[in-house]
């Protein structure tokens, strides 16, 4: 597993940028770069809670909330797979990268906010994470503007 750390600068206050991170509709717009129509079923990303990530077809990841300190911090941990919009029994593949961490975080700066990722990512997917990133916080920046 590999941690990767990608961050922006955001001229917006916190609670836009966090808007822009978790509104339904903007996140499905800075997701898509991922997977055109993905979108999370959500609890209102509450602490505690379970979140599914998914694709249109309803297949994807479901993870818990571990944190989440409004405009500062969420912290995701992925359990397992989802298919037909149901969690799957944790099975000898998804135990490889069970337990992965997702962590958004803004950083107060002078005259912008950073916003920092960091993501638990297998080595099959390191390119695309490495390229695909960076598109998706310049959409969270431009849903800022």
């Amino acid at each position: 597993m590999n941690r990767l750390h990608f961050s922006i600068d955001i001229k917006a206050e916190k609670n836009k940028i966090w808007n822009a991170l978790w509104d339904d509709s903007l996140y499905r717009d800075w997701v898509s770069v991922f997977f055109e129509g993905s979108y999370a079923v959500t609890d209102n990303w509450k602490e505690g809670s379970t979140v599914l990530f998914l694709a249109p077809d309803k297949s994807g990841i479901y993870s818990i909330v571990e944190k989440h300190v409004p405009n500062e911090v969420i912290q995701f941990k992925h359990i397992g797979t989802v298919v037909n919009g149901k969690e799957q029994p944790i099975d000898d593949e998804t135990k490889i990268w069970s337990g992965a961490s997702e962590i958004y975080r803004l950083a107060e700066g002078k005259d912008s906010n950073t916003l920092m990722v960091e993501v638990d990512v297998m080595d099959e997917h390191l390119g695309f994470m490495k390229s695909t990133f960076p598109k998706a916080l310049e959409k969270i920046k431009n849903n800022c503007s």
